[in-house]
Order: structure tokens, then sequence, then C-alpha cells
């Protein structure tokens, strides 16, 4: 980044002689990232976080010494923290409003009266009031933009703070707000729509306190002038405010719900984006396009209603000065008074005055208000959500004679504060220190809520918990930010080479590090995408380990890997690396309980049993009974697995290293301009052309008849001006010479009038109607592509980018593009009916006009160039944003147990500035080009001033009244609408964003022709032939599956083991379609390429890897078609064991399930996978690594249902353990992408390669034990 004597340059002029660099640069090549300033210092997120940060503690300590219940108020923050530049901008504004442009108007009287009455008299004043009028509006132009500018800045630091308040609110939320109060689209929205909306609200605030002062001046002057006639003119402005606040109180409301039902859409779209591969896989899209569009339609309905009273707002905003003017020059004529151009063009002009300041101004300014008021409301209920609340004292252990590393006494705990049970119940522990205790129990028994108390994440209802030295945790479920390994083991710890180099080693990540491309420097996707299980393990344990603690929380991390090298993890690491220190170990790995100084035993929530592994298996029955269930096939492989279960059983890791995928971490940044046909395409997508040719044909007769009516004024005037005439003794009589009489041009002008209100309301509704269908039928069309698009372009897209599409994108496009366009429609029109007006009336400024025009559009040709650009790099610069969010998120226990929240804040600290940076750029660009604008309209004033007072008999007074006023009215407004040009082509990009996403490449033959359909109960034996098939997940990369081919016959058990980067995975996904496949591969002798995705996959069940759960009720969940009976269900739960945990839920089938499930443990999760296969009894069946991080009851309990309810199916089992597939009727063995072997396992064992060797490393007695599995099968 730039930083040359930025900080210097920036406040050195108005004119930001810095920006012309840019403007410079712009123009001749799109800017890039490196072209960015560095941020000022007073806008960095570290110090504005502070600043608010501090204002917000001590905000709510004063409020809890009040004993008046009185709750802190996020308002009274930002105006501690922002208040007084803030007043000080407005008292600026307040000058320029009610002294310099007040005093316009009357110089300009004072030039018609001059053109009116004598002009050699009057030579020195009309000078004079000429030189005045230029001066005070270039002055304006200095003024105006100087606090727009200030405004906006401040905007930015309130955003800039209020990001870095939500992100370390973020970081403290407790776990039941987490499930219940919020969600990550609600987080989302915060950032996107709300904080933009908080920044843009200052701009016209202070016009709601300086319009009525206006008001009172003007009333003042006008009076004097026209008499009783200026205040009925008047009355209409002030009929005008008290609408405007009646509607804005009725759109406050909205506001917030209309914020309610995005947060919904968006918490849904997040799920959808997390989970697709899943969704694809289950065949979902419909549910789950269906949950969305409702979404949509409830946002929308809220979003129609604002948009009416939207356009009633803006009828009324355009039609009431128009309506005034006419009002008064109505009265004054009706009270018998005649009409002259001083008189009429004076009350125009301060008409003009009271319509940028009361109807624009003090309109926007209540608006914006309004806005502001609902998000800080919003904004300030989320800070006022319960944070984890960390009471232990976190002591560093001085001493090895300390009694106990831990202790739990009588701890009772829940995760929802309105649950009826608690999660942990009367749980008392104590934990010497450098002592190794390992936590064992089924699914659902409270292991991983026993870690979770501890960290402080679990509430306790009751008893206390004292940890004495510092912890650090190994969630079950690692967790993978997009960067590179050694940045994901480091995460933000200082690089010690040899520490590094010894944790690398003892992790058992050496091997993988050298096959990775780039090394430790190799960048892992989202999530970790691109690893395997194993390997995401083995990171998320490696990070851990590198930060020194005394007190290691693993949450069973052995369970991704296999037995070598699980074998060498307890070895190496957790008795090697970590000896001595208090190790605290969830596991199913019962071989090593024996190592373990303690055994606690978990069940329903409590310790259930506590003790060496000795002295439990004297107790006897419950704890053997827990270690033998590993295997139930039948009373003699149990005895004899029984022996041996808690000694070893082999793990093969969940992901292939060769499905690793490139990782794009930069979203790609458009160049050039912004198309025309995107604007086309915008409103093409209303789907309306007949109300897009209705909406232009009104537009243009809009301007028409108001142009008309204009004229007709100044044509008014000039005829009663000319009726008059001098009789003598300085007596003038009036006698009417005009065309028509002047009742009748009275009857035409109102006529005009009521032509323009009625043209302006039917212009507004049609126009905003063609809008919002665009924006619903853009929204659908991308979402539609999401879905439909391949795994590809979700592994090479961070979730957190795709949902900034569907979240700032959608919402620029639902509230912001429309009145963009609509001003520059309107304002076009209107400057295209000035300069037809200028040339007809005066030819001679047809030259100066031409000129102007020119210059604009050189000017607008440049700003644009670079404000397009500008504005691409605020957009890319914001997606980091989102990815962090999403990413602190799904990792939020970890960052907290390793205290690495300032870490995270740093990183936020990072990517806000570069986005700050660019948003600054922007501001300052635009007003910059604003000023520069208004400087050549007010010397374009001057110059038609000039000409009319150099140049004799060049027109009468009513036309120069009608021009000077027409011109000083479009000044104030023709700026704006060329940067609306150009905020029309930022925003524009918003279209492209979102028509790129709706052009995704998409899966082939989603949906079946009625005649290509299969039959309804294809396939019925459920054979599966593989041929010559080769896999690729990148279309342009390597194939990953090579000349694969095997066949399958009906009912057959086929287990698939593998290495890492075998092709175990894929040969599933390959069944499944889910990236591209050659060759051919066949279901009932039917080529699985020549169906339909939807019917392929339907006809598929899977338990996949990682079970997914979404919003909604547990019925959903299970059924989402809604397509069978609740007895069907109920029977189901029950075949998985999981009937009597329902029922005891109130809300039985209809209980809600929270984001990710996370109401549920993993164990249960899974089982309520398998339940959804139950229900859809499908011939084919496949459990992909699904016993991975469950306990070996549940995983005897999966295998034992596999066999006895999908008995009549083909079933391919990814293998987890060897033992739960040594029983299958054959064994593929994958390696680098070939089927290497094939068989029944106890030939593959007397072949004694790929597999025999696996079945080898697992040790003498479970080797033992697997050949006699194998030899016992093979017999039956």
């Amino acid at each position: 980044m730039q930083n040359i004597l930025f900080e210097q340059a920036t406040n050195k002029s108005l004119t930001k002689k810095w920006t012309q660099k840019i403007f410079r640069t712009g123009y001749k090549k799109d800017l890039e990232e490196t072209d960015l300033y560095a941020t000022l210092t007073q806008d960095k997120t570290n110090n504005l976080g502070e600043i608010i940060g501090k204002a917000w503690e001590r905000e709510v300590e004063s409020c809890a010494k009040k004993k008046n219940g009185s709750k802190p108020q996020l308002l009274r923050v930002l105006l501690r923290c922002f208040g007084k530049p803030l007043l000080l901008i407005g008292i600026a504004e307040a000058v320029m409003e009610l002294f310099s442009r007040m005093y316009q108007p009357l110089l300009l009287a004072t030039l018609l009266r001059y053109f009116a009455i004598n002009k050699e008299e009057w030579s020195d004043e009309i000078y004079y009031s000429a030189g005045g009028i230029i001066l005070l509006s270039i002055m304006d132009a200095f003024i105006t933009h100087y606090c727009v500018h200030c405004s906006f800045h401040i905007g930015l630091k309130i955003k800039v703070a209020c990001t870095a308040l939500i992100y370390r609110k973020i970081l403290k939320l407790s776990n039941s707000v987490l499930d219940s109060e919020t969600s990550v689209g609600q987080m989302v929205n915060f950032l996107s729509s709300d904080i933009t909306r908080l920044e843009a609200s200052l701009v016209d605030l202070h016009y709601i306190w300086i319009a009525p002062l206006q008001i009172i001046w003007i009333t003042y002057i006008t009076f004097f002038e026209i008499g009783w006639a200026a205040l009925i003119g008047i009355t209409v402005f002030l009929l005008f405010m008290p609408f405007q606040a009646f509607l804005a109180k009725i759109i406050a409301p909205l506001t917030l719900k209309s914020a309610e039902k995005t947060d919904n859409r968006l918490r849904l779209m997040n799920q959808v984006i997390t989970g697709l591969q899943v969704i694809k896989m289950y065949v979902w899209e419909i549910p789950f396009s269906n949950l969305v569009e409702k979404a949509r339609k409830r946002e929308m309905s809220v979003i129609k209603k604002y948009s009416i009273l939207r356009q009633l707002a803006l009828t009324l905003d355009c039609c009431v000065p128009r309506l005034s003017i006419f009002v008064a020059v109505l009265s004054y004529v009706l009270f018998g008074n005649y009409i002259n151009a001083e008189k009429v063009y004076l009350v125009t002009a301060y008409y003009n005055v009271l319509r940028n300041s009361l109807i624009f101004g003090f309109s926007m300014g209540l608006h914006q208000l309004v806005q502001a008021l609902v998000c800080i409301r919003r904004l300030r209920s989320f800070m006022l959500h319960d944070e984890i609340t960390k009471t232990r004292e976190n002591l560093i252990c001085q001493t090895v004679t300390d009694s106990y590393a831990l202790s739990m006494i009588n701890v009772n705990a829940k995760w929802h504060g309105d649950g009826k049970e608690d999660t942990l119940r009367n749980v008392s522990l104590t934990v010497p220190p450098g002592s190794f205790i390992a936590i064992v129990g089924q699914v659902g028994s409270g292991k991983s809520s026993l870690l979770q108390a501890i960290l402080q994440e679990l509430p306790l209802t009751s008893g206390s918990i004292e940890c004495r030295g510092r912890i650090n945790y190994v969630s079950q479920q690692p967790w993978i930010f997009a960067s590179s390994v050694k940045q994901n083991v480091l995460f933000g710890q200082t690089m010690d080479k040899s520490r590094y180099d010894e944790v690398i080693r003892v992790c058992q990540m050496e091997s993988d590090i050298n096959s990775f491309p780039h090394g430790d420097r190799t960048i892992v996707g989202e999530r970790g995408m691109n690893l395997s299980g194993g390997q995401r393990a083995r990171i998320n344990l490696a990070r851990a380990i590198y930060k020194d603690a005394d007190i290691y929380l693993l949450d069973d991390p052995l369970s991704a890997v296999d037995s070598h090298v699980s074998r060498r993890l307890v070895d190496k690491c957790i008795f090697g690396y970590l000896k001595g220190k208090t190790r605290i170990l969830v596991t199913h790995q019962l071989q090593y309980l024996q190592l373990a100084d303690q055994i606690i035993v978990m069940n329903n929530g409590s310790i259930e049993q506590q003790g060496t592994f000795d002295q439990l298996q004297a107790l006897g029955h419950d704890f053997m009974k827990l270690v033998k269930a590993a295997d139930t096939k039948d009373k003699e492989i149990e005895r004899r697995q029984s022996e041996i279960q808690r000694q070893i059983s082999i793990k093969v890791e969940t992901k292939d290293h060769g499905d690793i995928l490139p990782i794009d971490t930069q979203e790609t940044l458009a160049k050039g301009r912004v198309s025309r046909k995107t604007l086309f395409a915008y409103f093409k997508a209303s789907k309306s052309p007949i109300m897009i040719t209705l909406m232009m044909l009104i537009f243009v007769t809009n301007q028409v008849v108001s142009g008309g009516s204009d004229y007709f004024v100044a044509f008014w005037v000039n005829v009663e001006s000319s009726s008059w005439h001098e009789m003598g003794n300085s007596t003038w009589d009036f006698q009417w010479e005009g065309p028509l009489s002047r009742d009748f041009m009275l009857y035409i002008y109102t006529a005009m009038i009521a032509a323009i209100i009625l043209l302006w309301q039917l212009q507004t509704v049609v126009y905003f109607n063609v809008c919002m269908w665009s924006s619903i039928n853009l929204h659908s069309a991308m979402f539609r592509s999401i879905l439909r698009a391949t795994m590809y372009f979700y592994s090479t897209n961070p979730a957190g980018r795709i949902l900034n599409r569907f979240a700032r994108d959608i919402n620029i496009v639902d509230l912001l593009l429309s009145m963009c366009v609509f001003d520059i429609i309107v304002i076009g029109l209107i400057t295209i009916t000035v300069i037809l007006m200028v040339i007809a009336v005066t030819p001679w400024l047809a030259i100066p006009t031409v000129l102007c025009v020119c210059i604009f559009i050189y000017l607008r040709m440049i700003y644009i160039s670079t404000s397009r650009s500008i504005k691409r790099l605020e957009g890319t610069t914001r997606s980091p944003i989102f990815d962090l969010l999403g990413a602190s998120l799904q990792g939020l226990t970890t960052i907290r147990a390793s205290n690495a929240e300032e870490i995270l804040m740093s990183d936020l600290c990072v990517h806000q500035d570069v986005h700050t940076s660019a948003c600054f750029l922007f501001l300052s660009t635009s007003r910059a080009f604003g000023f520069y604008i208004d400087v050549i309209c007010q010397l374009y004033i001057g110059a038609i001033i000039i000409a009319f007072t150099v140049i004799d008999g060049l027109a009468v007074v009513s036309n120069i009244g009608l021009l000077l006023t027409q011109t000083m009215a479009l000044t104030n407004m023709l700026q704006w609408g060329i940067r609306q040009t150009a905020e029309l082509e930022s925003q524009l990009t918003s279209i492209e964003r979102i028509l790129e996403y709706s052009h995704l490449e998409e899966e082939p033959m989603i949906e079946s022709k009625p005649d290509a359909k299969p039959s309804d109960d294809w396939p019925t034996k459920g054979l599966v032939k593989f041929k010559n098939v080769n896999l690729k997940y990148n279309p342009r990369g390597a194939c990953i599956l090579r000349n694969v081919s095997f066949i399958v016959m009906p009912k057959e058990k086929i287990g698939i083991v593998g290495r890492t980067g075998a092709g175990k995975s894929s040969v599933i996904n390959a069944l499944f379609r889910l990236a591209c496949v050659e060759g051919e591969i066949l279901i009932d002798d039917i080529s699985t390429g020549a169906i339909a995705l939807h019917d392929l996959r339907s006809k598929i069940s899977i338990i996949p890897q990682e079970p997914f759960l979404f919003t909604g009720s547990l019925r959903q969940n299970l059924d989402p078609f809604d397509q069978y009976s609740d007895a069907i269900l109920w029977q189901a739960l029950q075949d998985v064991e999981l009937k009597e945990t329902i029922s005891e839920m109130a809300a039985g089938l209809n209980t809600k399930v929270s984001d990710e499930g996370s109401n549920f443990s993993v164990g249960q999760k899974q089982l309520l996978c398998l339940a959804r296969a139950i229900v859809k009894n499908n011939r084919i069946m496949i459990l992909d690594e699904a016993t991975a991080n469950i306990d070996p009851y549940t995983d005897s309990l999966i295998q034992k249902t596999v066999r006895t309810k999908f008995v009549n199916c083909t079933v391919f089992t990814i293998a987890h353990r060897l033992n739960t597939i040594m029983d299958s009727d054959r064994i593929f063995v994958m390696d680098a992408g070939h089927l290497v072997e094939l068989g029944h396992p106890y030939i593959l064992l007397q072949q004694k390669g790929y597999f025999y060797n696996m079945v080898q490393q697992t040790g003498a007695a479970m080797t033992e034990n697997l050949i006699d599995i194998a030899t016992k099968v093979s017999s039956n």
C-alpha cells in the first residue's frame, strides 16, 4: 500500500490534490489493492474499536450502578465518541443554509428588477449582484462538499468502530445465545446491511433541525413580497413535514421487520452453502429451495410495503415544491394581485431552496435517522446478549506439589437456561497435575459437555470448577481456517523453528507436508476442505500443542487417523511431547484405557464410574459392557474382540489426499467498464417488457408536462408584464393582452399541476414494481444457479464469499439500485429540458452549454474509470471480513480455549483496514468530483448572468428568471446526478456479481425428461458396475480415479479401504456423479450417465462422514418432502434407539433443530442420518466413514442396524475400523486412484498383498482377531 505523506495530504485542501493522482492512475488502468493508500491513523480499526469498546464498557458499568433498571444505550455511546465533530458539521451547514443560500434569491430579485426597469440606473448594483450570486454559489460548493465529506468520514468511522465492536462481541457470545438467539445470517446482516445504513445516515441528519429554521426565515421574507399568499404556499410545506414524520414512524417497524426477515433468509443460505454436498447427495435441493423461496417471499412482502410508502414519499418529495409554488401564485392572483417576474421567481428561488433542504434534506434525514435508530436498536439488542463468563482463576502452576490441576465440585450445567434437565448432573472430579485422564461413554452421555464445562463454555447451574494452569483444547470436529498449513499450526504464535519442527514430527505430519505441493506453505481451503480427515485432525492437534499450556483437553482427536498413526500419536505426542502435562482425553479408542491414570465413565450426564483400569475392571459389569460393545456380531466373535478391543482398532483417514483441489483464495476482480448490457439485464430480469415501455413513456411524458408548466408560467408572467401601460403622470394601467383569458390560463396551469401529480404517482408505482420484480427474479436465478453448481465451484470459493453475494449484493439490488437509477432518469430528463430551454430562449448560450456538457462528459469518464475500480475493490476487500466471521464462528470454542481472541481481532483489523482504505478512497474521489462539477455549474450560471448583463436586448425578463431559477436548481442536483451515474456503475457491479453467480457451470442433466425417467421401483436389484471409470474434480486437472472397473452383485456388502489419497471417497463421489466422470457406471444395467442426477441420487442412501442437520423441525430433517407418516418416522427412530430420547423432548418430532444441529451430539446426529436412510429404504446404501467420532456402542448399533435393516440392499462401507468390514462379502483396496485388490477378506489375507499389510499393521492381537473373523465368515 502507498503511504506517501498521505496522512498530511488528506487534510491540506478541499480539492485534495492527491485524488488527482488517483484519477490519473484510475483512468489509465484498473486500480488494484496495491494502489490503495494506507489507512489513516484516525480510521484504523484497532484505534476506533478500542475507543468505542471502552465507551461501551463505561456505559454498561454506569447503568449497572443505577438502581432504576436502565439499560445501556448504544446511541449514547456513539454520541459520546462521535457527537462533537458531528455537531461542528451541523454548525457549518447551518451557516451555509441560513445565510449564504438565503441571500442568493434576494440578489436574483435585484437582477430581475434591473432587467425589468432600467439598466442604466442600476449598472453598478447589477454587477455586484451578479458577482455576489457567483461567489456565494462557489462558497456553497466548498462548504457543502466539505461538510458532506466530513459526514461520510464520520459515518465510515462509525462503521469501522461498530464492526470491531460486533466482532469482539461475537468472540464473547455464550453458546446458548449462538444456538437460540442469534445466527450466522443475522451477524452477516449486521456487517453487510445494518452498519452500512448507519454509515450513510449522517449526511442529511442536520436538515431535521435546519429545515424548520429555514421555513421561518423564508416565510418572513416572502411575506413582504406576496403577503398572505406566501403563508398559504408555505402551509403546503408545513403540512408535508408531519406527514413525512408519520411515514417515518410507519417505516421504522418495517425496516426492523425487513432486517429480521433478511436475517432468516441469510441463516438458511448459510446452511445451504456450507452443507451443499450433503444436500446434493440427499436430493434436498427442492425442499431447501422452497425454504429459501418462502423466506425470500416473506422478506419481499415487507420490502414491498416499504416500497409502497417510499413511492408515496417520493411522489410528495417531487410534487410538494411545485404544488407550493402553484398554490402561492394562485392565491396571489385570486387575492386580486398581478404577477411579475421579480415576485414569481423570488418565491420560486426560495421554494427551490426549501425543496432541497426540506423535501430532500429533511425527508432523507428523517428517513435515514429512522433507519439508523432501527439499526442501533438491533445492534444494542445484540450487544446485550449473554456473554461467556470465565470466572475461573487461570493460574500458572508454580510447583509440582499442587494437590490438583482441575477440581469440579457438585457441578450441574445445561446448555439452555430454559431447559428442563441439566446436561451435566452432580459431577465431582479431581485431576492431579501431570496425570492422564481418559473419558469414555456412549453417545450423548456428556463426554464433550464435560470438557465444555471445564472451558466455561457450558454454563453452570450450580457447583464450582477451578483450574490451575493454562488450558488448551483440541475440538472433536477439527477447526481449519483458510490459510497455509503453517499458519493453521502457529495460529498467531511466534515462530520457533525447533519447537515447530518437533510439533510437526510428533503429530505425524512430516510425510503429509512433504507431499503437499508447497510444503507447509500450501493453502488449505475453508474448513480444510482439501485435506483428509486425518490431516485436519493432526493440524488441529498440532495447533493445540504448539502453544504451551498446563492442561490439555483432547476431544477424541484419534478417531480420524489410522491405527498406526493413532499409536504413534499416543506414544510420541500424548505420552511423549506432552509428558508431565495434565491431559484429559475423550476417546472411543478403548485400547488406550490401560494407559490412563484415571478413567471416567460418563452416562446420561453423570460420572457413572471412576477409577483406574484395574479398579473398573474389578467393578465388573457396566465398564466391561462398554468395552465389549465394540462388536456384537455373535458371541464367539464378541468374546475374542472384547479381549483386545481396548488394544487397537484401525482407522483409515477420511478423505483422499489425491482429491486435493486448488483453492482460489482471491476473489475474481472484474476489469473494465460495466457493460450497458448489465443495466439492460437488470430491467430484463423483471420479465415485463410492456411495463418497461410504459414506464419510460410515463417518465418522458411527465417531464414534458413539468417543463411545459414552467415555461407556461414564464409565458404568463411575460403576458402580464406586457399588459401594463404607462398612462402618464407616473401612472400605469393594466390591459390584458394575452391570447387566452386570464381565468383560462389559471385553469390550464391547474390542469398541468394536477397532471404532474398524477403522472408522478403513476411513474413511481410502475417503476418500483418493475424494480421489485427484477430483484425477486435475480435472487431466484442466482439461488437456482448456486443449487445446481458443481462441487468444484464450492471447493474454490469460501462460504463467506458466496454469502456476501446474497447479503450485500442483494441488499443493494433490493434497496439502493432502484433509487440510483430513478435519480439518473429524472435528473437526466430535467437536464435535457433545461438545456433545451436555455438554447431556445438564448441561442448564444449554446456555445458555453456545449462546452460545459463536453467538460462534464470528460470528467465523468475519468471519474467513472476510477470509481468503478475503487468500488470493485471495496466489494472484494469486504469478502475476507465475512470469511473471517464464518471461520471464527466455526472455531469459537477453540479460539476462546486458546485465548486467541486478540489474534483474531488483529486479523479483523488487517482486513477491515484494507476495506476502510478502499471506502475512504471512494469517498474522497466522489467529493472531489462533485466539487469540480459544482464549480463548473456555478461558472455556467455566471456565464448566463454575464450574457444577459452585457448583451443588450438578449431576452425578456421572464425568460431570464426562468433560466436562472432552472439552472440554479439544476446545479444542486446535476453533480448528484452525474455522481449517481458513477454510483450506478459501482452498484451495477453487484448486478455483475449476481449475474456471474446466475450463470455458473451447472451439473449436467439434473432433472429427467418424462420419457427418460427410470421406473419408480428402479433399481430393483442393486447391481452396480464400474467400467474403466476415471474421475477428476478439476475439469482441467489430473484424474483422481484411474481406470477403475468392478461389478457389485445385488445385496452384496462391500468394504472399501485404502491409505490417505487412495481414492476411497472418490469412488462414492463417482457413484453420486459429484465430479467429472469418464467411463461408464451402471446400476441394474442402466448407465447412470443417462439418468438425471435427481433420479440417480434419490435412489442411493448415504450416512455421510460429517452428519448434517439443518435448522427446522426434527420431522423436516427426517422427511423434508413430507412423504411418510409419523408412525414410520417413530419406527425409524426406534430402530436407531433414539425414540426414547426424542419422546422425552416436549415437542417430539417437532423439536427445533438448532444451527448445524448443535443441540444434538455427534453420535446422535449420525444416528439421525441412519434413521433417514431407514425411512428411504433404498436398494443401495453407503456408509462414508460414518462411525468416526462415536463410541464403540453406537458403532456397534450402526453396524447391527445396517446388517438387519439393509440385508436386502447393496452396501458400500468406507472402512473406519477394519473389524467393521471384515465380515463383508468383498473388500475393495484402493491405492493412488487404482483398484489394486478386490475379493473376500479371507482370500485377500491369503494373497498377502495390500490388504494383508494393512491388517498386519494393527498389531499381533488384532491381526489374529481379524483373521479369525475373516475365516469364520468364509466358512459360513
